[in-house]
Protein backbone atom coordinates (compact mmCIF):
# COMPACT_ATOMS: atom_id res chain seq x y z
CA UNK A 1 0.00 0.00 0.00
CA UNK A 2 2.43 2.06 1.14
CA UNK A 3 4.94 1.21 -1.83
CA UNK A 4 2.00 2.18 -4.22
CA UNK A 5 1.10 5.12 -2.90
CA UNK A 6 4.83 6.79 -2.99
CA UNK A 7 4.77 6.13 -6.73
CA UNK A 8 1.74 7.79 -7.08
CA UNK A 9 1.40 11.65 -7.62
CA UNK A 10 0.28 12.61 -4.39
CA UNK A 11 3.16 10.32 -2.76
CA UNK A 12 5.78 12.10 -5.51
CA UNK A 13 4.61 15.43 -4.47
CA UNK A 14 4.69 14.91 -0.78
CA UNK A 15 8.22 13.60 -1.04
CA UNK A 16 9.12 16.51 -2.97
CA UNK A 17 8.15 18.92 -0.29
CA UNK A 18 9.65 16.94 2.05
CA UNK A 19 12.68 17.01 0.41
CA UNK A 20 12.51 20.81 0.38
CA UNK A 21 12.20 21.21 4.26
CA UNK A 22 14.68 18.85 4.51
CA UNK A 23 17.00 20.13 2.20
CA UNK A 24 16.57 23.56 3.79
CA UNK A 25 17.83 21.69 7.12
CA UNK A 26 20.95 20.44 5.05
CA UNK A 27 21.58 23.78 3.87
CA UNK A 28 20.89 25.73 7.81
CA UNK A 29 23.11 23.48 8.91
CA UNK A 30 26.12 23.57 6.69
CA UNK A 31 26.18 27.58 7.45
CA UNK A 32 25.51 26.88 11.30
CA UNK A 33 25.71 23.87 12.66
CA UNK A 34 24.77 20.24 12.47
CA UNK A 35 23.70 19.72 16.18
CA UNK A 36 19.78 19.93 15.04
CA UNK A 37 19.85 16.95 12.80
CA UNK A 38 20.99 14.73 15.67
CA UNK A 39 17.22 15.62 17.27
CA UNK A 40 14.83 13.28 16.19
CA UNK A 41 12.13 15.70 16.75
CA UNK A 42 13.33 17.16 13.94
CA UNK A 43 11.95 14.41 11.68
CA UNK A 44 8.21 13.84 12.39
CA UNK A 45 8.11 17.76 12.87
CA UNK A 46 9.24 18.41 8.99
CA UNK A 47 7.36 15.49 7.96
CA UNK A 48 3.99 16.72 9.42
CA UNK A 49 4.92 20.09 8.49
CA UNK A 50 5.05 18.46 4.75
CA UNK A 51 1.88 16.65 5.15
CA UNK A 52 0.04 19.90 6.42
CA UNK A 53 1.50 21.37 2.95
CA UNK A 54 -0.04 18.77 0.52
CA UNK A 55 -3.74 20.41 1.79
CA UNK A 56 -3.94 22.27 -1.57
CA UNK A 57 -3.55 19.68 -3.47
CA UNK A 58 -5.52 16.96 -1.55
CA UNK A 59 -8.46 19.68 -1.83
CA UNK A 60 -7.93 20.51 -5.81
CA UNK A 61 -6.26 17.82 -7.13
CA UNK A 62 -4.50 20.13 -9.57
CA UNK A 63 -0.19 19.08 -9.91
CA UNK A 64 0.53 22.91 -10.69
CA UNK A 65 -1.55 24.61 -7.48
CA UNK A 66 0.93 21.97 -5.21
CA UNK A 67 4.13 22.84 -7.62
CA UNK A 68 2.91 26.32 -6.78
CA UNK A 69 2.98 26.13 -2.95
CA UNK A 70 6.21 24.20 -3.06
CA UNK A 71 7.92 27.50 -4.86
CA UNK A 72 6.42 29.54 -2.07
CA UNK A 73 7.80 27.84 0.38
CA UNK A 74 11.34 27.59 -0.80
CA UNK A 75 11.59 31.56 -1.68
CA UNK A 76 10.81 31.69 1.82
CA UNK A 77 13.14 28.81 3.16
CA UNK A 78 16.01 30.51 0.51
CA UNK A 79 14.99 34.23 1.90
CA UNK A 80 15.63 32.80 5.37
CA UNK A 81 18.85 31.36 4.54
CA UNK A 82 19.79 34.44 2.98
CA UNK A 83 18.38 36.37 5.93
CA UNK A 84 20.65 34.31 8.58
CA UNK A 85 24.02 34.82 6.07
CA UNK A 86 24.14 38.26 7.03
CA UNK A 87 22.40 38.65 10.25
CA UNK A 88 22.88 34.94 11.76
CA UNK A 89 19.24 34.43 12.69
CA UNK A 90 15.46 33.85 10.61
CA UNK A 91 14.20 36.63 9.50
CA UNK A 92 12.06 37.86 12.63
CA UNK A 93 8.51 37.88 12.52
CA UNK A 94 7.90 41.66 12.87
CA UNK A 95 10.26 41.92 9.83
CA UNK A 96 7.87 40.32 7.31
CA UNK A 97 6.02 43.69 7.55
CA UNK A 98 9.22 45.63 6.30
CA UNK A 99 9.11 44.87 2.89
CA UNK A 100 9.72 48.15 1.52
CA UNK A 101 12.72 47.71 3.32
CA UNK A 102 14.38 45.07 0.35
CA UNK A 103 14.10 47.55 -2.62
CA UNK A 104 17.09 49.43 -0.76
CA UNK A 105 19.26 46.79 -0.27
CA UNK A 106 18.50 44.49 -3.17
CA UNK A 107 22.77 44.06 -3.79
CA UNK A 108 23.32 42.50 -0.31
CA UNK A 109 20.57 40.21 -0.86
CA UNK A 110 21.84 39.06 -4.32
CA UNK A 111 25.14 38.80 -2.42
CA UNK A 112 23.63 36.28 -0.24
CA UNK A 113 22.77 33.43 -2.66
CA UNK A 114 24.81 30.22 -2.81
CA UNK A 115 25.30 27.87 -4.76
CA UNK A 116 23.42 25.21 -2.54
CA UNK A 117 20.33 27.35 -3.12
CA UNK A 118 20.08 25.44 -6.57
CA UNK A 119 19.43 22.88 -4.68
CA UNK A 120 15.65 24.02 -4.29
CA UNK A 121 14.51 24.91 -7.72
CA UNK A 122 16.34 21.21 -9.19
CA UNK A 123 14.05 19.55 -6.35
CA UNK A 124 10.84 21.56 -8.09
CA UNK A 125 11.79 20.70 -11.59
CA UNK A 126 12.27 17.36 -10.60
CA UNK A 127 8.82 16.71 -8.49
CA UNK A 128 6.55 17.96 -11.45
CA UNK A 129 8.60 16.06 -13.84
CA UNK A 130 7.43 12.31 -12.14
CA UNK A 131 4.34 13.72 -10.66
CA UNK A 132 3.12 14.59 -13.74
CA UNK A 133 4.14 10.86 -15.39
CA UNK A 134 2.80 8.80 -11.84
CA UNK A 135 -0.29 7.18 -11.94
CA UNK A 136 -3.33 9.21 -9.93
CA UNK A 137 -4.69 7.54 -7.14
CA UNK A 138 -8.46 7.33 -5.59
CA UNK A 139 -9.19 10.55 -3.28
CA UNK A 140 -10.14 8.12 -0.65
CA UNK A 141 -6.93 5.92 -0.07
CA UNK A 142 -4.76 9.03 -0.31
CA UNK A 143 -6.85 11.13 2.17
CA UNK A 144 -6.96 8.32 4.73
CA UNK A 145 -2.96 7.94 4.10
CA UNK A 146 -2.09 11.44 4.84
CA UNK A 147 -4.95 11.48 7.53
CA UNK A 148 -2.89 8.40 9.31
CA UNK A 149 0.45 9.89 8.54
CA UNK A 150 -0.53 13.72 10.39
CA UNK A 151 -1.62 11.73 13.04
CA UNK A 152 1.32 9.35 13.61
CA UNK A 153 4.10 12.45 13.17
CA UNK A 154 1.89 14.59 14.80
CA UNK A 155 2.08 12.47 18.35
CA UNK A 156 5.53 11.06 17.97
CA UNK A 157 6.39 15.53 17.83
CA UNK A 158 4.03 16.43 20.36
CA UNK A 159 5.96 13.27 22.71
CA UNK A 160 9.22 14.83 21.58
CA UNK A 161 8.70 18.05 22.45
CA UNK A 162 6.71 16.92 26.00
CA UNK A 163 9.47 14.74 27.05
CA UNK A 164 11.97 17.86 26.47
CA UNK A 165 9.40 19.98 28.88
CA UNK A 166 7.12 21.81 26.18
CA UNK A 167 7.53 23.84 23.55
CA UNK A 168 8.32 27.30 25.08
CA UNK A 169 10.78 25.58 27.46
CA UNK A 170 12.77 23.62 24.89
CA UNK A 171 12.90 26.63 22.70
CA UNK A 172 14.07 29.27 24.79
CA UNK A 173 16.41 26.68 26.28
CA UNK A 174 17.77 26.39 22.86
CA UNK A 175 17.68 30.61 21.84
CA UNK A 176 19.48 31.24 25.10
CA UNK A 177 22.58 28.95 24.14
CA UNK A 178 25.26 30.40 21.42
CA UNK A 179 25.63 27.08 20.30
CA UNK A 180 22.36 25.55 19.98
CA UNK A 181 20.37 28.75 19.22
CA UNK A 182 20.99 27.89 15.34
CA UNK A 183 19.27 24.61 15.90
CA UNK A 184 15.94 26.51 16.50
CA UNK A 185 14.83 26.61 12.72
CA UNK A 186 15.67 23.04 11.21
CA UNK A 187 14.03 21.30 14.50
CA UNK A 188 11.10 23.34 14.76
CA UNK A 189 11.04 24.69 11.43
CA UNK A 190 10.41 28.44 10.22
CA UNK A 191 7.21 28.56 11.11
CA UNK A 192 7.63 27.05 14.81
CA UNK A 193 9.82 29.71 15.02
CA UNK A 194 7.66 32.60 14.51
CA UNK A 195 5.07 31.21 16.30
CA UNK A 196 7.67 30.78 19.55
CA UNK A 197 8.48 35.11 18.79
CA UNK A 198 4.52 35.64 18.51
CA UNK A 199 3.94 33.84 21.93
CA UNK A 200 6.92 35.58 23.83
CA UNK A 201 6.60 38.57 22.51
CA UNK A 202 4.48 40.20 25.28
CA UNK A 203 1.11 42.75 24.82
CA UNK A 204 0.81 43.68 28.36
CA UNK A 205 3.39 45.13 30.91
CA UNK A 206 2.90 42.67 34.01
CA UNK A 207 3.98 43.09 37.42
CA UNK A 208 6.51 40.69 37.07
CA UNK A 209 8.22 42.11 34.13
CA UNK A 210 7.99 45.97 35.90
CA UNK A 211 9.95 43.60 38.86
CA UNK A 212 12.49 41.96 36.43
CA UNK A 213 13.58 45.55 35.10
CA UNK A 214 14.07 47.42 38.33
CA UNK A 215 16.13 44.36 39.61
CA UNK A 216 18.18 44.91 36.62
CA UNK A 217 18.60 48.10 37.49
CA UNK A 218 19.35 47.53 41.09
CA UNK A 219 22.07 44.91 40.14
CA UNK A 220 23.64 47.33 37.31
CA UNK A 221 23.86 49.86 39.84
CA UNK A 222 25.32 47.26 42.19
CA UNK A 223 27.66 45.54 40.19
CA UNK A 224 28.81 48.07 37.17
CA UNK A 225 27.87 51.79 38.94
CA UNK A 226 28.61 54.44 36.80
CA UNK A 227 31.36 56.22 37.72
CA UNK A 228 32.68 59.93 36.78
CA UNK A 229 35.88 61.13 35.86
CA UNK A 230 38.27 63.21 38.25
CA UNK A 231 37.28 66.68 37.78
CA UNK A 232 41.41 67.03 36.45
CA UNK A 233 39.87 65.00 33.40
CA UNK A 234 39.25 68.42 30.72
CA UNK A 235 35.35 67.83 29.20
CA UNK A 236 34.53 68.91 25.98
CA UNK A 237 31.50 70.04 25.07
CA UNK A 238 31.23 69.19 21.21
CA UNK A 239 30.45 65.50 19.64
CA UNK A 240 31.10 64.63 16.04
CA UNK A 241 30.86 60.74 15.21
CA UNK A 242 31.52 59.61 12.26
CA UNK A 243 30.06 56.04 11.73
CA UNK A 244 31.63 54.11 9.10
CA UNK A 245 29.93 51.34 7.56
CA UNK A 246 30.99 48.03 8.20
CA UNK A 247 34.16 49.11 9.53
CA UNK A 248 36.10 46.51 11.39
CA UNK A 249 39.44 46.82 13.29
CA UNK A 250 41.64 44.05 11.69
CA UNK A 251 42.04 46.40 8.53
CA UNK A 252 43.96 48.98 10.56
CA UNK A 253 47.48 48.77 10.70
CA UNK A 254 47.55 45.69 8.76
CA UNK A 255 49.18 45.54 6.09
CA UNK A 256 48.80 44.01 2.61
CA UNK A 257 51.43 43.35 -0.33
CA UNK A 258 53.38 45.50 1.77
CA UNK A 259 51.10 47.63 1.30
CA UNK A 260 48.72 49.64 4.57
CA UNK A 261 45.43 48.76 4.19
CA UNK A 262 43.91 51.90 6.40
CA UNK A 263 47.09 54.39 5.91
CA UNK A 264 45.28 57.41 7.15
CA UNK A 265 43.49 55.85 9.94
CA UNK A 266 46.75 54.13 11.48
CA UNK A 267 48.35 57.78 11.69
CA UNK A 268 45.23 59.02 13.61
CA UNK A 269 45.57 56.34 16.28
CA UNK A 270 48.89 56.76 16.56
CA UNK A 271 48.74 60.30 17.34
CA UNK A 272 49.57 60.99 20.84
CA UNK A 273 45.97 62.91 21.74
CA UNK A 274 44.09 60.13 20.59
CA UNK A 275 42.31 56.73 22.33
CA UNK A 276 42.07 53.64 20.60
CA UNK A 277 40.23 50.62 21.70
CA UNK A 278 39.95 48.22 19.09
CA UNK A 279 38.29 45.13 20.75
CA UNK A 280 34.57 46.57 20.52
CA UNK A 281 32.04 43.72 19.69
CA UNK A 282 29.18 44.68 17.59
CA UNK A 283 25.98 44.03 19.20
CA UNK A 284 23.37 45.44 17.00
CA UNK A 285 20.37 43.20 15.86
CA UNK A 286 18.15 42.36 12.84
CA UNK A 287 18.05 46.10 12.26
CA UNK A 288 22.08 46.55 11.59
CA UNK A 289 23.10 50.64 11.37
CA UNK A 290 20.02 51.85 12.65
CA UNK A 291 20.49 49.37 15.95
CA UNK A 292 24.08 50.93 16.27
CA UNK A 293 22.67 54.19 16.61
CA UNK A 294 21.07 52.72 19.39
CA UNK A 295 23.38 51.35 21.12
CA UNK A 296 25.89 54.32 20.96
CA UNK A 297 23.33 57.62 21.36
CA UNK A 298 20.75 55.35 23.34
CA UNK A 299 22.77 52.93 25.50
CA UNK A 300 20.61 50.30 24.91
CA UNK A 301 20.47 46.82 23.22
CA UNK A 302 18.39 45.70 20.24
CA UNK A 303 15.15 44.31 20.85
CA UNK A 304 14.56 40.46 20.79
CA UNK A 305 12.10 40.19 18.13
CA UNK A 306 11.40 43.16 16.61
CA UNK A 307 13.52 46.25 15.08
CA UNK A 308 12.73 49.84 17.74
CA UNK A 309 12.91 52.15 14.81
CA UNK A 310 9.93 50.63 12.62
CA UNK A 311 7.84 49.52 15.48
CA UNK A 312 8.79 51.82 18.52
CA UNK A 313 9.90 54.85 17.10
CA UNK A 314 7.45 56.66 19.23
CA UNK A 315 8.84 55.17 22.02
CA UNK A 316 10.66 57.56 24.84
CA UNK A 317 14.74 57.25 23.58
CA UNK A 318 17.16 59.06 26.37
CA UNK A 319 20.16 60.15 24.05
CA UNK A 320 23.34 61.86 23.83
CA UNK A 321 21.63 64.61 21.72
CA UNK A 322 18.85 65.18 24.84
CA UNK A 323 21.75 65.26 27.29
CA UNK A 324 24.13 67.46 25.47
CA UNK A 325 21.30 69.87 25.06
CA UNK A 326 20.26 69.60 28.56
CA UNK A 327 23.78 70.45 29.42
CA UNK A 328 24.80 72.85 26.88
CA UNK A 329 22.06 74.01 25.10
CA UNK A 330 23.82 72.05 22.03
CA UNK A 331 22.04 71.55 18.27
CA UNK A 332 22.26 68.23 17.02
CA UNK A 333 22.63 67.17 13.14
CA UNK A 334 22.53 64.19 11.35
CA UNK A 335 24.50 63.61 7.67
CA UNK A 336 23.67 60.18 6.02
CA UNK A 337 23.60 59.68 2.09
CA UNK A 338 20.77 57.67 3.05
CA UNK A 339 17.09 57.84 2.47
CA UNK A 340 15.27 59.16 5.75
CA UNK A 341 12.62 56.13 4.99
CA UNK A 342 15.70 53.46 5.63
CA UNK A 343 14.87 51.96 8.68
CA UNK A 344 12.78 54.79 9.42
CA UNK A 345 15.11 56.93 10.05
CA UNK A 346 13.46 59.74 10.02
CA UNK A 347 11.47 58.76 13.36
CA UNK A 348 14.66 57.62 15.18
CA UNK A 349 15.83 61.35 14.53
CA UNK A 350 12.90 63.02 16.04
CA UNK A 351 13.06 60.51 18.54
CA UNK A 352 16.82 60.94 19.74
CA UNK A 353 16.00 64.57 19.18
CA UNK A 354 18.10 65.95 16.55
CA UNK A 355 16.85 69.26 14.96
CA UNK A 356 17.45 68.86 11.26
CA UNK A 357 18.87 65.54 9.43
CA UNK A 358 20.41 66.11 6.24
CA UNK A 359 19.33 63.03 4.03
CA UNK A 360 19.62 61.62 0.37
CA UNK A 361 18.17 64.51 -1.48
CA UNK A 362 20.26 66.91 0.49
CA UNK A 363 23.43 65.91 -1.05
CA UNK A 364 24.83 66.55 -4.81
CA UNK A 365 24.92 62.85 -6.22
CA UNK A 366 28.03 64.21 -8.19
CA UNK A 367 29.82 60.73 -7.24
CA UNK A 368 27.66 57.58 -6.73
CA UNK A 369 28.73 54.00 -5.52
CA UNK A 370 27.23 51.21 -3.78
CA UNK A 371 24.32 49.25 -4.90
CA UNK A 372 21.64 50.67 -4.68
CA UNK A 373 23.86 53.73 -6.03
CA UNK A 374 24.33 56.05 -2.89
CA UNK A 375 26.52 59.65 -2.82
CA UNK A 376 30.26 58.02 -2.56
CA UNK A 377 32.11 58.76 0.64
CA UNK A 378 34.60 61.11 -0.45
CA UNK A 379 31.94 63.29 -2.09
CA UNK A 380 29.97 62.93 1.05
CA UNK A 381 32.85 64.49 3.40
CA UNK A 382 33.93 66.98 0.80
CA UNK A 383 29.95 68.36 0.62
CA UNK A 384 29.70 68.01 4.76
CA UNK A 385 32.72 69.95 5.22
CA UNK A 386 31.13 72.44 2.83
CA UNK A 387 27.93 72.67 5.58
CA UNK A 388 29.50 72.39 8.38
CA UNK A 389 31.75 75.53 7.48
CA UNK A 390 28.61 77.66 7.20
CA UNK A 391 28.30 79.63 10.43
CA UNK A 392 25.06 79.65 10.99
CA UNK A 393 25.11 75.82 11.28
CA UNK A 394 27.98 75.62 13.36
CA UNK A 395 29.16 78.90 14.67
CA UNK A 396 32.84 78.67 16.41
CA UNK A 397 32.45 78.35 20.01
CA UNK A 398 29.02 76.77 19.58
CA UNK A 399 28.63 73.27 21.25
CA UNK A 400 27.61 70.93 18.51
CA UNK A 401 26.52 66.93 18.07
CA UNK A 402 27.14 66.41 14.57
CA UNK A 403 26.74 62.57 13.76
CA UNK A 404 27.98 61.31 9.87
CA UNK A 405 26.95 57.93 8.84
CA UNK A 406 29.18 56.74 5.79
CA UNK A 407 27.93 54.32 2.71
CA UNK A 408 30.24 53.41 0.71
CA UNK A 409 31.30 50.20 2.63
CA UNK A 410 28.12 48.37 2.23
CA UNK A 411 27.76 45.20 1.21
CA UNK A 412 28.70 44.18 -1.07
CA UNK A 413 31.73 46.06 -1.33
CA UNK A 414 32.02 47.10 -5.24
CA UNK A 415 34.27 49.96 -5.73
CA UNK A 416 33.65 50.95 -9.32
CA UNK A 417 36.80 50.95 -11.34
CA UNK A 418 37.65 54.43 -11.72
CA UNK A 419 37.86 54.85 -7.79
CA UNK A 420 40.55 52.52 -7.68
CA UNK A 421 44.20 52.54 -7.00
CA UNK A 422 46.07 50.38 -9.06
CA UNK A 423 49.20 50.05 -6.66
CA UNK A 424 47.08 48.93 -4.00
CA UNK A 425 45.19 46.80 -6.18
CA UNK A 426 47.94 44.62 -6.67
CA UNK A 427 48.89 44.01 -3.65
CA UNK A 428 45.02 42.12 -3.19
CA UNK A 429 46.05 39.24 -6.02
CA UNK A 430 46.37 36.41 -3.66
CA UNK A 431 43.33 37.25 -1.73
CA UNK A 432 39.65 35.93 -1.98
CA UNK A 433 37.44 38.16 -4.18
CA UNK A 434 35.36 39.18 -0.86
CA UNK A 435 38.20 40.04 1.11
CA UNK A 436 39.76 41.72 -1.50
CA UNK A 437 36.71 43.47 -2.22
CA UNK A 438 35.92 44.37 1.48
CA UNK A 439 40.01 45.51 1.92
CA UNK A 440 39.55 47.53 -1.58
CA UNK A 441 36.47 49.50 0.17
CA UNK A 442 38.36 49.97 3.58
CA UNK A 443 40.50 51.41 2.41
CA UNK A 444 38.55 54.01 -0.08
CA UNK A 445 36.67 54.94 3.16
CA UNK A 446 40.40 55.40 4.53
CA UNK A 447 41.02 58.43 2.02
CA UNK A 448 37.83 59.98 2.23
CA UNK A 449 38.54 60.82 6.15
CA UNK A 450 41.14 63.79 5.59
CA UNK A 451 38.90 66.00 4.30
CA UNK A 452 36.56 66.04 7.15
CA UNK A 453 39.13 65.77 9.70
CA UNK A 454 41.74 68.33 8.48
CA UNK A 455 38.60 70.89 8.41
CA UNK A 456 37.38 70.13 12.26
CA UNK A 457 41.42 70.17 13.17
CA UNK A 458 41.56 73.82 11.47
CA UNK A 459 38.43 75.05 13.71
CA UNK A 460 39.45 77.56 16.28
CA UNK A 461 37.00 75.04 18.73
CA UNK A 462 38.81 72.62 17.86
CA UNK A 463 40.18 71.88 21.23
CA UNK A 464 36.41 71.83 22.42
CA UNK A 465 35.27 68.88 20.79
CA UNK A 466 35.80 65.09 20.53
CA UNK A 467 35.86 63.27 17.12
CA UNK A 468 34.58 59.59 17.26
CA UNK A 469 35.25 57.33 14.08
CA UNK A 470 33.60 53.96 14.47
CA UNK A 471 32.07 51.08 12.68
CA UNK A 472 27.53 50.47 12.40
CA UNK A 473 28.73 46.81 12.58
CA UNK A 474 30.91 44.08 11.76
CA UNK A 475 31.06 43.62 7.73
CA UNK A 476 32.70 40.08 6.76
CA UNK A 477 29.28 38.14 7.85
CA UNK A 478 29.17 34.57 7.09
CA UNK A 479 32.06 35.08 4.16
CA UNK A 480 34.45 35.42 7.47
CA UNK A 481 34.73 31.69 7.69
CA UNK A 482 35.82 31.36 4.08
CA UNK A 483 38.08 33.93 4.27
CA UNK A 484 39.66 32.41 7.36
CA UNK A 485 40.42 29.31 5.57
CA UNK A 486 43.43 31.38 3.39
CA UNK A 487 46.48 31.77 3.70
CA UNK A 488 46.26 35.50 3.37
CA UNK A 489 42.89 35.49 5.98
CA UNK A 490 44.66 33.80 8.26
CA UNK A 491 47.20 36.64 7.87
CA UNK A 492 45.21 39.47 9.18
CA UNK A 493 41.72 39.16 9.33
CA UNK A 494 40.24 38.73 12.84
CA UNK A 495 37.77 36.00 13.53
CA UNK A 496 36.21 38.16 15.66
CA UNK A 497 33.33 40.10 15.21
CA UNK A 498 34.96 43.84 16.25
CA UNK A 499 34.29 47.66 15.26
CA UNK A 500 37.56 50.11 16.34
CA UNK A 501 36.56 52.84 18.83
CA UNK A 502 39.08 56.04 17.52
CA UNK A 503 38.41 59.05 19.79
CA UNK A 504 40.39 62.11 18.36
CA UNK A 505 41.18 65.24 20.76
CA UNK A 506 40.41 62.60 23.85
CA UNK A 507 40.47 63.75 27.23
CA UNK A 508 42.09 60.56 28.13
CA UNK A 509 44.31 59.81 25.14
CA UNK A 510 46.07 55.91 24.92
CA UNK A 511 45.13 52.63 23.76
CA UNK A 512 43.02 50.10 25.74
CA UNK A 513 42.79 46.46 24.21
CA UNK A 514 39.87 45.06 26.54
CA UNK A 515 36.89 43.70 25.27
CA UNK A 516 33.83 46.28 24.83
CA UNK A 517 30.26 46.19 23.53
CA UNK A 518 29.22 48.54 21.39
CA UNK A 519 26.67 49.62 24.57
CA UNK A 520 29.70 50.79 26.30
CA UNK A 521 30.40 54.11 24.18
CA UNK A 522 27.51 55.83 25.40
CA UNK A 523 28.81 55.77 28.50
CA UNK A 524 32.14 56.59 27.80
CA UNK A 525 31.01 59.31 25.93
CA UNK A 526 28.71 60.53 28.70
CA UNK A 527 31.73 60.62 30.51
CA UNK A 528 33.80 62.83 28.06
CA UNK A 529 31.30 65.14 27.58
CA UNK A 530 30.87 66.12 31.09
CA UNK A 531 27.21 64.73 31.09
CA UNK A 532 27.77 62.80 34.22
CA UNK A 533 24.22 64.11 35.46
CA UNK A 534 21.93 63.23 32.79
CA UNK A 535 19.75 60.42 34.23
CA UNK A 536 20.12 57.56 31.82
CA UNK A 537 23.35 55.94 32.29
CA UNK A 538 22.96 53.52 29.69
CA UNK A 539 23.32 49.52 30.01
CA UNK A 540 26.66 49.73 29.35
CA UNK A 541 29.98 50.76 31.60
CA UNK A 542 32.42 53.59 30.25
CA UNK A 543 36.03 51.79 29.23
CA UNK A 544 37.44 53.75 32.02
CA UNK A 545 35.02 52.85 34.84
CA UNK A 546 36.92 50.72 37.34
CA UNK A 547 33.31 48.24 37.08
CA UNK A 548 33.63 47.57 33.32
CA UNK A 549 33.59 44.15 32.64
CA UNK A 550 36.18 42.58 30.79
CA UNK A 551 33.79 40.39 28.12
CA UNK A 552 31.03 41.75 25.90
CA UNK A 553 27.82 39.52 24.46
CA UNK A 554 27.04 39.16 20.22
CA UNK A 555 23.68 39.92 20.39
CA UNK A 556 22.47 37.77 17.65
CA UNK A 557 24.28 34.49 18.92
CA UNK A 558 24.91 34.90 22.85
CA UNK A 559 28.21 34.09 22.37
CA UNK A 560 30.68 35.94 25.20
CA UNK A 561 33.40 37.30 24.18
CA UNK A 562 36.60 38.28 26.33
CA UNK A 563 37.61 37.30 30.10
CA UNK A 564 34.99 35.94 32.56
CA UNK A 565 37.38 34.91 35.03
CA UNK A 566 39.45 37.74 36.18
CA UNK A 567 37.06 39.55 38.42
CA UNK A 568 35.50 38.70 42.19
CA UNK A 569 31.64 38.05 41.15
CA UNK A 570 31.39 36.66 37.39
CA UNK A 571 28.79 34.60 37.67
CA UNK A 572 26.35 37.98 38.75
CA UNK A 573 28.07 40.17 36.06
CA UNK A 574 27.37 37.19 33.14
CA UNK A 575 23.54 37.00 34.34
CA UNK A 576 22.98 40.73 34.06
CA UNK A 577 24.85 40.91 30.82
CA UNK A 578 22.91 38.28 29.38
CA UNK A 579 19.65 40.12 30.84
CA UNK A 580 20.45 43.48 29.72
CA UNK A 581 18.53 43.08 26.19
CA UNK A 582 15.36 41.61 27.44
CA UNK A 583 14.86 44.36 30.00
CA UNK A 584 15.90 46.70 26.82
CA UNK A 585 13.13 45.07 25.13
CA UNK A 586 10.80 45.38 27.64
CA UNK A 587 11.77 49.24 28.17
CA UNK A 588 11.42 50.12 24.68
CA UNK A 589 8.12 47.80 23.86
CA UNK A 590 6.10 49.81 26.99
CA UNK A 591 7.85 52.83 26.74
CA UNK A 592 9.69 52.79 30.50
CA UNK A 593 12.07 55.29 30.20
CA UNK A 594 9.41 58.36 29.35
Amino acid sequence: MFKDFFRSRSGVLWLGMAASLLYFVVVWSVGSTFRGLSDWVLYPINFLAATVLMLPYMLSRRVWVQISVMIVVQMLLIANLMYYRTYFTAIPLASYALAGNVAEFTASIRDSLRLWDLGFPAITLLTAWRALKAPRRGGADDRLIFAAGAGVFALLAAAGIAAKGGFMKEVGRLSGSAFNAPTVVPVYTVAGNLIYQSMLTPSVLTDEMLEQVTAWQQGKDALMPYVALPDSVERRRSLVLILCESLESWVIDAEIGGRQITPYLNSLVADSTTFYAPNVVTQVGAGRSIEAQLLIYAGLLPMQHSIYSMHHADATYPSLNKAMRQRYGARSYLFTVDKQTTWNQAGVSRAFAYDSIFEYSAWNLDERIGRPPRLSDRSFMRQAVCRLADTDLWPAGEPRLITMVTYSGHNPFVLPEKYREPAFDSSLADCPSRMADYIRMAHYTDSALPEIINYLKSRPDYSDMIVVITGDHEGLASDRSDILRSAAGQAIVSPGQFTPLIILNSPIPGRDDKVLGQVDIYPTLLNFLGLDEYQWKGQGNSVFSPHKPPFAIVTMTGEIVGDTTSLPPPIGLIKLAKSARYVSDVMITFDLLR
